[in-house]
């Protein structure tokens, strides 16, 4: 009997880890409607773009994903969305306007928009009903690792940051729904689940702080590692470190600085000193030496002198970043940084950013260097052509190494032997330990 092809729906996804546990969540629905779901606009009846706004180079990559798309002859249905989808709505509406601009809190309602858009039941985008939250586990995603999103928005409105108005006030997840999403898709054979969130050390529910959210997610009785994204040196407590000990945690913090600076954090409406921020490394390697601290650093702040640069570059060795994440400053409309005058010159903020890369490359490759005769539990995200698994150990570094009856999705202790020779992205060489 001749049976219709599936549709197939396609995803670009830019920016953070929030966004891609949506793109996660989105594509794992249009599996269960079944569609077929791919990382690209080739061939797809629809193609999603889940965009990121965080500095105009993120708005350049968003920009060029859609184009990209059309210029390769996507003719389907076409749907924008994300923080860029929230910031420039009207304009994406005017440039694009055979297409569908969903804001974030809408974006969980888009697999509901195409299914009536297929029906003819035509709706304006923007009566989608959606909900930050409203997002159902997802049994089949892009990424190894589930993605767990506990918060949504900030109320921080750092000066230079535009997330507080384009994904809104903070707000978090129930405990009891957190809970229940990791039960899923623990069942579903994750063995790593990521919590995420736009500002996730504030998380707070009925009482319950990130500490004790994270506490109850330790206790529930199942076999999986957890692992903490992004998230602001604020507000820990002694409960948090605590917790850091549990067999289940896995030994990484992307805290994030942008500067060490005093007088640039102040500017910028840090809630923290770069001592404070010391402090917290002090604790977390106290209960281990090896500890990963990633971050990300902003170079050419308004008013950022070359002694402020200094500090931000002499911080890297300092505190031996296991990665930095270099941002050059993006002037924003409508944040407070938009209105400073002492702009920094963009050859200096491009120098600056060389600079800073350089020193973090070599950051980086101490600290894997380190690891090295050691032994770690990798998770294994893909197998290549030439036999190699490819995945993360515990502290979330990359290794490779042989991969002789070894699955995806597997957990498997390696012995590390060596590193590659690339400077921007060495990878721990490994061999299976007996």
């Amino acid at each position: 009997m001749f049976q219709l092809a599936k549709k197939r729906v396609g995803f670009k996804t830019l920016g953070c880890r929030l966004n891609q546990f949506e793109t996660d969540a989105m594509a794992s629905k249009f599996v269960a409607m079944g569609y077929d779901v791919v990382e690209d606009s080739k061939d797809t009846d629809v193609f999603v773009v889940n965009t990121c706004t965080v500095t105009n180079q993120s708005d350049q990559k968003s920009r060029y994903a859609v184009n990209h798309a059309l210029k390769n002859g996507h003719s389907g249905m076409l749907i924008i969305t994300g923080c860029m989808a929230n910031h420039h709505k009207e304009a994406l509406e005017t440039q694009y306007p055979n297409a569908y601009v969903v804001d974030n809190e809408n974006k969980s309602a888009i697999p509901q928009l195409v299914q009536a858009h297929f029906n003819k039941e035509i709706v304006p985008a923007n009566t989608a009903q959606g909900g930050v939250f409203n997002y159902a586990p997802a049994s089949e995603t892009f990424h190894t690792r589930s993605m767990i999103k506990i918060q949504d928005g900030c109320d921080n409105f750092c000066t230079f940051c535009i997330i507080p108005k384009v994904r809104g006030r903070a707000t978090s997840r129930s405990v009891e729904a957190v809970l229940e999403n990791i039960r899923e898709v623990v069942g579903f054979g994750y063995k790593e689940v990521v919590i995420t969130g736009v500002n996730i050390s504030r998380y707070e529910h009925e009482g319950v702080k990130f500490s004790g959210l994270l506490a109850k997610i330790l206790e529930l009785p199942l076999d999986f590692r957890v692992r903490i994204s992004s998230i602001e040196p604020d507000s820990f407590d002694e409960e948090f470190f605590a917790l850091l000990k549990h067999p289940k945690m896995t030994p990484h913090l992307h805290l994030c600085l942008q500067s060490a600076s005093e007088s640039i954090l102040l500017q910028m409406r840090r809630m923290y000193t770069y001592r404070s921020y010391k402090e917290i490394i002090e604790r977390l390697r106290d209960i281990n030496p090896q500890f990963n601290i990633t971050t990300d650093i902003i170079v050419g702040f308004p008013g950022e002198t070359e002694d402020d640069f200094k500090a931000s570059l002499d911080a890297v060795d300092q505190i031996g970043f296991g990665h930095v994440h270099t941002f050059k400053y993006s002037k924003r409309d409508n944040t407070r940084a938009a209105r400073m005058t002492d702009v920094v010159p963009e050859k200096v903020k491009s120098e600056r950013s060389q600079q800073l890369r350089k020193k973090a490359a070599e950051a980086k490759r101490s600290y894997r260097q380190q690891f090295i005769g050691s032994e770690q539990t990798v998770l294994v995200e893909k197998i290549d052509k030439r036999g190699f698994a490819h995945g993360y150990g515990e502290y979330y570094v990359p290794v490779q190494f042989k991969a002789d009856e070894v699955k995806k999705n597997g957990l498997y202790k390696v012995k590390l032997i060596g590193l590659t020779d690339s400077k921007e992205e060495p990878v721990l060489m490994g061999q299976l330990s007996e």
